[in-house]
């Protein structure tokens, strides 16, 4: 059984930056990708960034604002997440995924307010 636990959520002004973490644990295998997912009030969840192999996708709305940086060794994603703006306000979920599952972390609440 796999774990993903992230941190780094809160309230932050328009501008401001965050930095979530999530890390895996449990009966870890070798995962194929790593990334992290976000759900605001009345939408779906959508993709915001992932990490394949050596390859990065993000989300148009977020180019140049989030990276996402993945340590392979120890299983572990980060999101960081700069120029912030109200419409990203969200729960962010971590995610990885395997051949053949995908594991979700429960989400941190991401604020972005004046």
């Amino acid at each position: 059984q796999v774990q993903l636990m992230e941190s780094g959520g809160g309230l932050v002004q328009p501008g401001g930056s965050l930095r979530l973490s999530c890390a895996a644990s449990g009966r870890i295998l070798s995962f194929v990708a790593m990334g992290w997912y976000r759900q605001a009030p009345g939408k779906e969840r959508e993709l915001v960034a992932t990490s394949t192999g050596g390859r990065t996708n993000y989300a148009d709305s977020v180019k140049g604002r989030f990276t996402i940086s993945r340590d392979s060794a120890k299983n572990t994603v980060d999101l960081q997440m700069n120029s912030l703006k109200p419409e990203d306000t969200a729960v962010y979920y971590c995610n990885a995924r395997t051949w053949q599952f995908a594991y979700w972390g429960q989400g941190t609440q991401v604020t972005v307010s004046s």
